[in-house]
């Protein structure tokens, strides 16, 4: 029998099927459970805890080995990572990118960070990030293809990249927006912070552009406590990631000589040490995380209004955020679904802000945002740690 769409019914399906806790019940925390304590305690007992020391490297070399990128340099955050990205695809200062709207404000920021502007692109009802679809009609609109690039015949600027994010961890449809960014003359940047251990068509997310980024904050898949990461099949790209975060110091015994204006951006050998130990675990938090999202989709199979977003079907997702995307009929009563389970001490989410709604973007060109707005009104995210299916699955 299908139910009626109710908040208290939502609240009530969730409770059933979360674990119970005395405390708020997190959307996403870490799990430790591996060598975690083991190696980090190595990097204290030895001493090597900051900018040197194996696990950097170790680490690089397992995030390689994982995804089949040639290159991997760790750096301290993804913001960074996504900075220096976009740095070496030669992003300049008054060039435009084109981002989606529906994103994490620090796939905005690393543009600004370039001195570029940042061009709000609309998203998909089947991945939820960037539509190569609607991408591709507004670009005929709007955009001049010459021998020197893509240029913007509204604003006079070049169009320099696009820059798709994985939403949730969900890739987005990358064949499809690499053919438009090869017919506009784009550099494809991957912004994967949400996505590792997500594959499309059976490749690893990192692989369609030169370069791409991930993240490993505290509250994603693997965790360095902070940390970002560059990925590339460029040898010389690969190169200069390491050369530009490593504050562009050339290698010497004892000199301190500096050929080009570099960032501090090295993870530190202690964070990377912990993300060794959660790259062991990721196929088995994945594996939960996938079977957390079939025990959401069969408890709200028969509620009217609600659906349990899942993986488009060229995809392997690894479920970094469940999401509820509410009908648009019941959109008006998310925040008081939000103020519900939030009190019931199940912590829950809205999508992001759209970012042309951010005072300090709101001058930024756009495109008509149909989609993204009417998703940002529908989503709700929900309780997410791959811990969760070990108490209430396993």
């Amino acid at each position: 029998m299908t139910k009626e769409f109710s908040v208290q019914t939502i609240v009530t399906i969730l409770k059933r099927v979360l674990p119970a806790d005395s405390g708020t019940l997190a959307l996403h925390e870490p799990s430790f459970e591996g060598n975690e304590w083991l190696y980090v305690m190595e990097c204290l007992d030895s001493g090597w805890v900051s900018s040197a020391g194996k696990y950097v490297d170790r680490f690089e070399q397992m995030l390689r080995e994982y995804t089949g990128v040639k290159h991997a340099v760790a750096v301290v955050n993804g913001t960074a990572a996504l900075h220096i990205c976009l740095k070496l695809v030669d992003v300049q200062p008054g060039d435009e990118v084109l981002i989606p709207a529906l994103t994490f404000v620090a796939t905005a920021n690393a543009v600004h960070y370039c001195g570029a502007i940042p061009h709000f692109i609309d998203s998909s009802r089947q991945t939820l990030g960037l539509d190569p679809v609607k991408l591709e009609e507004y670009l005929q609109e709007i955009a001049d293809v010459r021998k020197d690039g893509c240029w913007n015949r509204r604003t006079g600027r070049r169009i320099k990249a696009a820059v798709p994010m994985h939403t949730f961890g969900h890739p987005v449809d990358l064949d499809a927006l690499a053919a438009v960014c090869q017919r506009f003359r784009l550099e494809l940047v991957e912004d994967a912070a949400e996505s590792l251990g997500s594959f499309y068509k059976g490749k690893h997310t990192g692989h369609w552009g030169k370069v791409s980024a991930l993240s490993f904050n505290g509250n994603k898949i693997v965790t360095t406590g902070g940390g970002g990461a560059i990925l590339t099949n460029d040898e010389a790209l690969g190169r200069l990631a390491k050369h530009l975060t490593t504050t562009a110091k050339v290698p010497h015994a004892w000199a301190y000589y500096h050929d080009m204006v570099g960032y501090n951006y090295r993870l530190p050998n202690i964070n990377a040490a912990l993300g060794c130990a959660q790259l062991e675990k990721l196929p088995q938090f994945i594996e939960r995380k996938r079977a957390l999202v079939e025990v959401y989709r069969q408890a709200f199979a028969d509620v009217e209004s609600v659906q349990v977003f899942t993986e488009p079907p060229f995809a392997k997702s690894n479920y970094w955020l469940q999401t509820l995307l509410l009908d648009e009929r019941c959109a008006d009563y998310r925040d008081e679904l939000l103020d519900a389970t939030n009190l019931a001490g199940i912590q829950t989410r809205p999508a992001w802000t759209l970012l042309h709604r951010l005072p300090m973007y709101e001058e930024c060109p756009r495109m008509d945002l149909e989609v993204a707005t009417m998703l940002e009104k529908r989503i709700v995210n929900i309780p997410s740690s791959q811990k969760l299916t070990i108490t209430s699955i396993f």
